[in-house]
């Protein structure tokens, strides 16, 4: 008996183990793991250099006290709840690395978010919360991947909000080719990227030091990392008719705007109030994967928040159940339709899947989104996979204006951590 009780302690403990090994090596993302929060954004302070109105995905620069990040989100209540965060530095794939706290991060390892203010005549009430960083309690002191963990009642383990962004120090220059005509098609549904990386700023003893990480529009499922470069010279290296730098091209983003609970905004088929919710009724999409290309500006699925009429947006701006409907005779039993883009942090989760329905012969969702002007594509993930296209649906073209972030990380030979030495936009 007394064999058993030890057998079971030691399976329990060396599960607990395994458990936290697997965590450990998780990538981290940006996302919200409270469920009464929500709109967790991150953008350029209105106090930073690069604040311009426009909608850009923020990065600090190591050394450049000019850029400041806000972070911020709701708490769907009027009651006051104690928030605070802390700093992690990230290897260049997003896990946790090795690097004790003091080695990326000046000032305090715990910070708590003050600043908080109620909405006013909203239906929904809510608490907004917001931050500044870096700030005179913590700054961080080396270039790379970070997150910042928001945890509630001083509990770090309690997490409700993870923010990953970057912090470079331009010691690189790169140039990016787009070219339609790709290693596998002729002007047709696919992008490729030739990028040549000069390293003269840097002192690089191979290679395979190097991590190259290519972004399309911000989203993660179809990120390239660490493809080996084609062409190797000193101090330069050059990716050429890499396969592995192919990307779909998708479709222009769809928008819809709801600033207005009373009038019907752009793609907005109906407005409405059951004395609980406001509603907002989208125009059923349609396939466009048939249909011939089309320009439109966007913003490669990002979202503004906006409450018509008012100054106060992030306090006055109401929560409304929109509704997305894409007619389908029958569903696909092959795999899962999402409503992609950064409302949705880019991720694949019950929250953006899509459900058939029966009765209307459709795929909807309904999301609860604050108001404002928001982007989406109609992503397809197959069964089995983790990378979504978009050719099912939304179509592809090689004609599509996407966004591509190039980040090149070095870590030289038993160094702990990856520098971000590089990092580029097109």
């Amino acid at each position: 008996m007394k064999h058993r009780q030890i057998q079971r302690i030691l399976t329990v403990g060396l599960l607990c183990i395994l458990t936290s090994i697997s965590w450990a090596l998780q990538p981290l993302r940006t996302q919200l793991s409270g469920s009464e929060l929500a709109t967790l954004r991150l953008r350029y302070a209105p106090e930073s250099a690069d604040y311009n109105g426009q909608l850009l995905r923020p990065y600090l620069e190591l050394g450049n006290e000019d850029k400041i990040l806000e972070i911020s989100f709701d708490q769907l209540s009027h009651e006051t709840h104690f928030y605070s965060y802390t700093l992690l530095h990230l290897n260049a794939d997003g896990t946790r690395d090795e690097l004790p706290e003091y080695e990326y991060l000046q000032g305090s390892n715990s910070v708590d978010i003050n600043d908080y203010e109620h909405s006013l005549n909203t239906q929904q009430d809510y608490t907004h919360y917001r931050f500044l960083f870096p700030n005179e309690d913590m700054r961080p002191t080396i270039s790379g991947n970070y997150a910042i963990q928001i945890y509630e009642d001083g509990k770090r383990e309690q997490v409700v909000a993870t923010v990953c962004f970057q912090v470079v120090e331009q010691k690189t220059r790169i140039e990016i080719n787009q070219r339609a005509n790709t290693d596998i098609e002729f002007s047709g549904r696919y992008q490729q990227l030739d990028i040549d990386l000069d390293l003269q700023k840097e002192k690089v003893l191979s290679p395979d030091e190097i991590r190259l990480v290519v972004e399309q529009n911000g989203r993660i499922d179809n990120r390239v990392f660490a493809p080996k470069p084609s062409l190797v010279e000193p101090q330069h290296l050059r990716w050429i008719h890499s396969r592995e730098l192919i990307f779909e091209g998708g479709n222009e983003y769809q928008h819809f705007d709801d600033a207005s609970l009373y009038f019907m905004g752009q793609n907005v088929d109906q407005m409405s109030y059951d004395h609980t919710y406001h509603h907002a009724f989208l125009f059923p999409s349609e396939i466009r994967a048939d249909r011939p290309y089309i320009s439109e500006p966007d913003a490669n699925g990002q979202f503004v928040i906006n409450y018509e009429r008012s100054d106060y947006d992030d306090t006055e701006a109401d929560y409304v159940q929109v509704h997305f409907i894409l007619p389908m005779e029958n569903p696909w039993f092959d795999g899962s339709v999402y409503v992609l883009g950064d409302a949705w942090y880019n991720l694949f989760t019950s929250s953006n899947r899509m459900q058939y329905d029966n009765d209307h012969h459709a795929y909807v969702l309904t999301s609860y989104l604050k108001q404002g002007g928001y982007e989406w594509l109609y992503a397809f993930v197959p069964k089995g996979e983790k990378v979504a296209t978009m050719q099912r649906i939304e179509g592809s073209f090689w004609q599509t204006h996407n966004h591509y972030r190039v980040y090149v990380y070095h870590r030289p030979f038993g160094s702990r951590y990856d520098r971000l030495i590089g990092l580029f936009e097109q």
